[in-house]
């Protein structure tokens, strides 16, 4: 029933076409980013939930 409703709309084509002209390039952009991040800030924000635990572990036991 929808794709009824929807072949029913005249230029109902456009919206598919704009949204894979939108989807492409920002996929690309994005891998592109992903690809030429600095290994060393990977492993830093990687680290970071890591490093705030063992530091607050230390905290506590430092007070104790």
């Amino acid at each position: 029933m929808l794709s009824q409703y929807l072949s029913s709309i005249e230029g109902i084509a456009v919206y598919p076409l704009f949204s894979l002209f939108i989807f492409i390039p920002f996929f690309l952009a994005v891998t592109i980013w992903v690809i030429k991040l600095d290994k060393k800030f990977l492993n830093y924000m990687g680290a970071m939930p890591l490093k705030d635990t063992l530091e607050k572990e230390e905290k506590k036991e430092s007070l104790s």
